[in-house]
C-alpha cells in the first residue's frame, strides 16, 4: 500500500501533476489523487501546496523526495534481480516505437528462451528512452540517437523515409516529390516526442516549406487509417506502410534514413535476460554493424 502511494507521490512530484503521473503510471486521476492525501492524512503531512491546477512540492515534501526515489531504485533493483536470476524462467520487458525491427528479434529469441515471459511497450521514441531510464523497461528500441555514457547502443537498421498518400489524392500519380510538393496540403504527423515528427518538421523548415493544415494524432495506426480515408498525407518510414491498394507510396527527395538503435542501461546490461537479447541482436545485425 505505501508502495503504491510513495509511487504516485513520487510521479507528481517529477511531472507537477496528477494527470500526466497518472498516465505515466496507467492509473486513473481519481485514483493518484486518494493516494496521495491518504498519505497526507496517514501522516498528517502537507506534501504539496494546491494553488489552482498545479501542484508545487511543499517543503516536507522536498525532503521527502530524494529518499523515496532510493526506495523505488531499490524496489527497481530487486524486481530486477528476481526476473532475472532463475535459469528457465523470468521476464524481459522491451519498450520499441516500432514492431519492424523489435519483433523478429523477440521471436527467436522467445524460440531460445521459451518459458521467459516478454512484454513489448510501444510508444514514440521520447517515451521509451524515459521508460529505460525510469527502470520500468529492461531495452529500450527507438529511432532517436543518443550518445549517453550510461548506455549501450546498438544500431538495428534504418529505413528510408516516404510520403504515403491516399490513391485518390493529388499527388498519388508521382512516383516522387519534393518537400515543396507538401505545401498546402493537410499533413498528418505524431505528437511532440516523436522522432519521426522532428526529423520531418526540419525537413521542411530547411526546404522553406510552409505545409497546410496539421492534424496531429498520436499513433502510426491511426495516421494510417487517416490515409486511407484520405484525411492528408504523412511522411513515414517505408515499412510503416502497409500493403494496400488504396495506398501510394512516394520517395521524398532529399528526405534521411530514420534509423533504428536499440539502447540498454550498462549498469544492467551483464544481467541474464537483457545480454542474452542483446547478444542475439549482435548476432542477427552483425552486418549492419560492421565498421567500414
Amino acid at each position: 500500500m505505501l508502495s503504491a502511494e510513495l509511487k504516485a507521490f513520487y510521479m507528481v512530484a517529477r511531472l507537477g501533476s496528477i494527470t500526466q503521473a497518472a498516465k505515466k503510471l496507467g492509473l486513473s486521476q481519481p485514483t493518484v489523487t486518494t493516494q496521495i492525501r491518504q498519505l497526507e492524512s496517514h501522516y498528517a503531512v502537507e506534501l504539496f501546496y494546491r494553488g489552482g491546477r498545479r501542484l508545487t512540492v511543499s517543503d516536507e515534501g522536498a525532503v521527502l523526495l530524494p529518499m523515496v526515489k532510493v526506495l523505488l531504485q531499490q524496489e527497481a533493483d530487486i524486481e530486477f534481480h528476481l526476473r532475472n536470476a532463475g535459469q528457465a524462467h523470468g521476464g524481459l520487458r522491451i519498450g520499441a516505437t516500432a514492431p519492424y525491427y523489435i519483433l523478429d528479434l523477440v521471436k527467436v529469441f522467445r524460440e531460445n528462451l521459451p518459458h521467459v515471459d516478454v512484454s513489448v511497450e510501444i510508444g514514440n521514441s521520447q517515451q521509451v528512452l524515459e521508460a529505460l531510464e525510469e527502470y520500468r523497461v529492461d531495452l529500450a528500441a527507438s529511432s532517436q540517437y543518443l550518445d549517453d555514457g550510461r548506455l549501450t547502443r546498438l544500431l538495428l537498421g534504418s529505413d528510408p523515409l516516404v510520403v504515403a498518400v491516399h490513391r485518390s489524392h493529388p499527388l498519388a500519380s508521382r512516383g516522387a516529390v519534393q518537400p515543396a510538393d507538401l505545401s498546402g496540403h493537410c499533413l498528418l504527423m505524431r505528437e511532440a516526442g516523436s522522432t519521426t515528427r522532428l526529423i520531418t518538421e526540419t525537413l521542411l523548415a530547411q526546404a522553406g516549406v510552409k505545409a497546410g493544415a496539421l492534424l496531429e494524432i498520436g499513433s502510426r495506426e491511426s495516421i494510417r487509417e487517416a490515409v486511407l480515408r484520405n484525411i492528408g498525407v504523412s511522411i513515414i518510414g517505408r515499412h510503416e506502410v502497409p500493403e494496400n491498394p488504396n495506398l501510394r507510396v512516394l520517395s521524398l527527395e532529399g528526405a534521411p534514413q530514420i534509423v533504428e538503435y536499440l539502447y540498454c542501461l550498462k549498469e544492467r546490461r551483464q544481467a541474464r535476460l537483457p545480454a542474452a537479447f542483446l547478444s542475439l541482436a549482435r548476432e542477427r545485425t552483425a552486418g549492419v554493424n560492421r565498421p567500414p
